[in-house]
């Protein structure tokens, strides 16, 4: 990313917290390479339309964050119609399985001062008797990248909070499914994507051509998964961080935090 002087990098890439700078998490951690990204934009038709789809992506990934912490809060936000399926699946998800939080610790901003870096926690809860980090994702899969942001809001937590066992990435989507084989559909940023059932959904379906699928009204998606061990994945991001560092020393050096 091209910066313009040393307040739009310190801007973008980080938190003034109590007069001090610090690198944001995510910011570190886009430093590593992302070859599905790069796919996604060969697929289209250029830079502007994928900025296009990812902004729209990202607007409604926020309405799906804002109503799911309001309703884990006890409070009931307007939904967007747009979204809908995917908070009244959660709705559902959540009757059926002990998950609780506490509004001090939604959006939450967490420092290291050690290794000086900030984030901000989607919330802290407690899962079934265990205690740890919840982080909330709105993509189609959990993907490995996850691991590298929660590990690294985990030990400036474990100070504050010593009970703090685990972490969580709850995933929260909506697809349309194909009546006849099992096909999925997915319009998330306005963009279209298919995905065919493997093995023609284990032989009971063969997949229909383009345009035979039969797909039914929007369908919200939940997934919770739980990953207890975050010492490898702590030290991958610190990693991270020292490549982040060696490529933006012009400006950490600019405004002093090298």
């Amino acid at each position: 990313m091209y910066f313009t002087n040393a307040e739009h990098f310190k801007g973008t890439t980080g938190y003034i917290i109590d007069d001090v700078w610090y690198p944001r998490v995510t910011s570190i951690i886009n430093i590593k390479s992302k070859p599905a990204l790069y796919r996604f934009y060969a697929e289209l038709n250029g830079f502007s339309e994928g900025e296009s789809i990812k902004k729209k992506s990202a607007d409604e990934g926020t309405k799906v964050h804002e109503a799911v912490q309001a309703i884990l809060t006890g409070r009931e936000p307007e939904i967007d119609q747009t979204i809908a399926p995917a908070v009244t699946a959660f709705r559902k998800y959540l009757a059926e399985n002990n998950i609780q939080v506490d509004a001090d610790f939604i959006e939450k901003r967490v420092i290291n001062f050690n290794e000086r870096y900030a984030g901000t926690i989607d919330a802290l809860a407690l899962i079934n008797g265990r205690f740890g980090i919840l982080d909330i994702k709105t993509s189609q899969a959990i993907y490995r990248d996850y691991n590298l942001q929660t590990a690294a809001y985990f030990p400036p937590l474990q100070e504050q909070f010593r009970n703090l066992q685990t972490r969580w990435i709850l995933r929260i989507d909506q697809v349309q499914n194909c009546l006849t084989c099992g096909a999925t559909r997915r319009t998330k940023g306005g963009r279209e994507k298919i995905r065919l059932p493997r093995n023609g959904n284990n032989g009971t379906m063969k997949p229909c051509n383009n345009d035979d699928h039969q797909w039914s009204d929007l369908q919200g998606q939940i997934e919770l998964k739980e990953f207890p061990y975050w010492q490898d994945d702590y030290a991958a991001f610190l990693g991270a961080k020292k490549l982040w560092e060696w490529e933006h020393d012009y400006w950490l050096k600019q405004i002093g935090y090298l």
